[in-house]
C-alpha cells in the first residue's frame, strides 16, 4: 500500500477511533466504576488525580476539619424533643389564637381543620450543667447536653418535604444546585486518596419511608460530577462493580483499563470535556476503593465495648447505630464530609408511637457518637450536625387528644444541634415564642446556618463561588446571610 494510500484511510481511521471513544466514555459511571486503574508512576498520578481542593481555600484557619451531618429526613417535632413549652397545657385544646399564627400558609393537609393547640405528649428536665432543656424520649442525649450547642430558632422558608429538604441540604428549594457536602468536597477535597470525599449512608429502615429521597440531596449540581456523594448501599456489595469479574485475571484487567485511561486522556485532549476528566479520576478512585471500602464497611474489628456504647443496633449492618460507626471509621480516615440520612420523622399521626420509635433508633447511636469522637481526640475537629429540614405545628393534626394525634409541618421554627468542630459546647442559642410557633430571639435561617458551616471550615461563603452560565453561584445564594458568630467557641468579641 503506498503512501497516497495511507493518507487516505487515516481520517477514516480516526474518525472511528473518534466513534469509539465517543462511545466508551458515554457508559455509565457506575457500570464502569470496576474498570478503574492504578498507576505509581507520578507523571500519571499528576494526569489522573485532579488537585485536592482549591488552592486559594482555606480563607483563614478553620476549626473544623470534618464535617459528619446526622440528617433526619421528615421533620422532628422539636415541640416533644427540644422546645419546652409547660404552659401549654392550659391552652390544651383551644384554638391558635391568630396574633400567633399571623396568617402563616398551611398545607392542605391541615389548612381546613381547626388549628387545636396539642401541649406536648413528653415530659422536659434540664440535664448537665448547661441546664439544657430535653425531652424524655431522648435519656441519652441528655448525657451529653453539656457537648451539644443547642440551635432553637432554625427558620427555614419552605413547607413541604422536597423543596424544605433541597433548600436544607443545597441552599436552594429547586433542583440543580450543589449539595453542601459537594460543595465542600469542591472546596476542601479530602485527605485520603483512597476513598470520595463525600459519602452517604441512608438507614435501613423496617417499614418504608413514604418520603422519596431524591439524589439531588448529595448531587454536585453544575459542578463536576466527581463532587457528588457516593451512596454506600445496605449489602454485601456497599458499592456495586468494584470487584473483578469472575474469571477475570489481574494482569488482563490491568492492561485492559490502562488502555481505557489512555484512549479517555485522548479523548480529554480532543475535547476539553470536563467530564472525561471525572471519569479518568473515578476510575483510579474505584480501583483504590476496592481495597478500602471492604475494610471500612467491615465493623468486626471493633471492640465490644463500642458495640455497648452505640446500642444492639449497632451490630446490625445498615442501621443507623451501624452507620454512626462507620461515620467515626470513614473521618478517622480522613473522609471530609459524611451524611448519614434517616428517614420517617413525618408523623401526622400517632405521633407518641412513631416518633418515640425514632428516638430509639437515633438517640443512643447519636450521643455515642459524640461521646466516640471525644474519646478518640476528633470532636474538636469534626463538626457533628444533627436535625430535619423543619419543624412540626403546635396545633394537632387529628384529634388533638388521641393516641392517633399527629402534627404538621412547619417551618417556622425548629431545633438543630450542633458538637465539636469549633462550636460552642453547653449552649442554647435562640428562643421561641410560648407556642413555639415564631422565633422569638435570634432567628437562624437556613442560608445562616450554610455560613457558618463553611465559616468552621475556614471558608468565607460571599468568595465563595463557581461560575456556571455566566452567573457566580454560591450555596448562600443572593440573599443576605449572616455567620452565627455567637455559637462560636472561640467567637469575636
Amino acid at each position: 500500500m503506498n503512501n497516497s494510500k495511507n493518507h487516505n484511510l487515516s481520517p477514516l481511521w480516526l474518525q472511528a477511533r473518534r466513534y469509539f471513544l465517543g462511545q466508551a466514555t458515554s457508559v455509565s459511571l457506575g457500570a464502569m466504576a470496576l474498570q478503574c486503574l492504578e498507576n505509581n508512576s507520578a507523571d500519571a498520578a499528576a494526569k489522573i488525580n485532579p488537585a485536592i481542593g482549591l488552592p486559594e481555600l482555606p480563607h483563614h484557619s478553620p476549626t473544623a476539619k470534618n464535617v459528619i451531618f446526622l440528617t433526619q429526613s421528615g421533620g422532628p417535632s422539636q415541640i416533644e424533643l427540644f422546645d419546652d413549652k409547660p404552659g401549654l397545657k392550659e391552652w390544651a385544646g383551644k384554638e391558635l389564637p391568630e396574633s400567633v399564627r399571623q396568617g402563616q400558609r398551611l398545607t392542605t393537609m391541615t389548612a381546613n381543620q381547626k388549628q387545636l393547640i396539642m401541649p406536648s405528649r413528653t415530659k422536659f428536665d434540664q440535664y448537665g450543667e448547661s441546664g439544657a432543656s430535653l425531652g424524655e424520649w431522648l435519656p441519652y442525649l441528655s448525657k451529653v447536653a453539656d457537648d451539644l450547642c443547642f440551635v432553637k430558632s432554625m427558620v427555614t422558608d419552605q413547607i413541604n418535604h422536597a423543596p424544605a429538604m433541597t433548600k436544607f441540604l443545597t441552599g436552594h428549594h429547586l433542583a440543580g444546585r450543589p449539595s453542601l457536602g459537594a460543595w465542600t468536597s469542591y472546596g476542601l477535597g479530602s485527605e485520603n486518596r483512597d476513598m470520595p470525599d463525600y459519602l452517604v449512608l441512608i438507614s435501613q429502615m423496617k417499614r418504608p419511608s413514604d418520603q422519596p429521597l431524591y439524589e439531588h440531596y448529595w448531587g454536585s449540581g453544575f459542578l463536576p460530577s466527581r463532587y457528588q456523594g457516593v451512596k454506600l448501599r445496605n449489602a454485601k456489595d456497599p458499592v456495586l462493580y468494584l470487584k473483578d469479574p469472575a474469571g477475570m485475571p489481574r494482569e488482563i484487567r490491568r492492561s485492559m483499563l490502562d488502555g481505557i485511561a489512555e484512549l479517555n486522556q485522548k479523548r480529554l485532549e480532543l475535547t476539553g470535556d470536563p467530564e472525561i476528566e471525572t471519569r479518568i479520576s473515578q476510575y483510579e478512585m474505584a480501583w483504590r476503593m476496592q481495597s478500602s471500602v471492604p475494610e471500612m464497611t467491615d465493623l468486626s474489628d471493633e471492640p465490644e465495648s463500642t458495640f455497648e456504647l452505640y446500642g444492639p443496633d449497632s451490630r446490625r449492618p445498615g442501621t443507623y447505630a451501624a452507620n454512626c460507626i462507620m461515620a467515626r471509621k470513614l473521618i478517622e480516615r480522613g473522609v471530609r464530609f459524611v451524611q448519614l440520612i434517616h428517614p420517617d420523622w413525618d408523623h401526622h399521626s400517632r405521633l407518641s408511637s412513631w416518633c418515640v420509635a425514632r428516638c430509639r433508633d437515633t438517640d443512643q447511636a447519636s450521643a455515642a457518637l459524640v461521646t466516640d469522637l471525644k474519646q478518640r481526640g476528633l470532636l474538636d475537629e469534626t463538626l457533628v450536625l444533627w436535625g430535619g429540614e423543619f419543624g412540626r405545628s403546635v396545633a394537632g393534626q387529628g384529634k388533638w387528644d388521641s393516641p392517633e394525634g399527629g402534627r404538621d409541618h412547619h417551618p417556622r421554627c425548629f431545633t438543630m444541634w450542633m458538637a465539636g468542630g469549633g462550636t460552642q459546647p453547653g449552649l442554647t442559642f435562640g428562643t421561641t415564642d410560648d407556642f413555639s410557633y415564631n422565633v422569638a430571639e435570634n432567628p437562624v435561617h437556613v442560608r445562616d446556618l450554610h455560613a457558618t458551616i463553611l465559616h468552621l471550615l475556614g471558608i468565607d461563603h460571599a468568595r465563595f463561588t463557581y461560575r456556571n452560565q455566566g452567573l457566580d453561584f454560591k450555596l448562600t445564594g443572593v440573599e443576605e446571610s449572616r455567620i452565627v458568630h455567637e455559637i462560636l467557641k472561640n467567637r469575636p468579641r
